[in-house]
């Protein structure tokens, strides 16, 4: 006598199973995209900070100091929520317009340390390395506010 198979019995806890299986690839994948997110928030005021501080870089009257275009920089960062410490580099430079007038410009890079928040401990936990830390870098060249040299 055969027996009669009665459809969907022997399918019980297949969906658990595939759930189990596909739940932390999805969860690692919304992970990155969080991620991803915070870290392009986090380069777009690095690049506002960068313009900050170029734009004090290029004022006359003793403002353009080292001194002076780090603090900006840095408060600027602080006052958007980024609490590390960045390396501001100052490079007083000159161009040649087309008219060839030469003019004075000074180029502001600012290299911000950016910690994954998600990524970084979920690849710790299984062997991974190098998900820690990213350094965000944004330069920014402003023509100075003092007269230009003619030809």
């Amino acid at each position: 006598m055969r027996q009669r198979r009665i459809p969907g019995k022997d399918d019980q806890g297949a969906e658990l199973i595939e759930l189990a299986l596909v739940l932390p690839i999805l969860l690692f994948i919304i992970a990155g995209i969080v991620d991803f997110g915070f870290l392009f928030q986090r380069y777009e005021v690095v690049t506002n900070a960068a313009r900050e501080g170029a734009r004090i870089a290029v004022l006359p009257g003793g403002y353009d100091t080292n001194a002076n275009v780090t603090a900006r920089v840095q408060q600027y960062l602080t006052a958007s929520g980024l609490t590390n410490t960045a390396t501001v580099t100052r490079t007083p430079t000159s161009q040649t317009l087309p008219s060839g007038l030469v003019v004075q410009t000074v180029e502001v890079q600012v290299d911000y340390p950016s910690a994954f928040s998600f990524i970084g401990p979920i690849a710790g936990m299984v062997g991974g390395s190098g998900w820690n830390t990213i350094t965000l870098r944004a330069r920014s060249t402003m023509r100075s506010e003092s007269a230009a040299a003619g030809p």
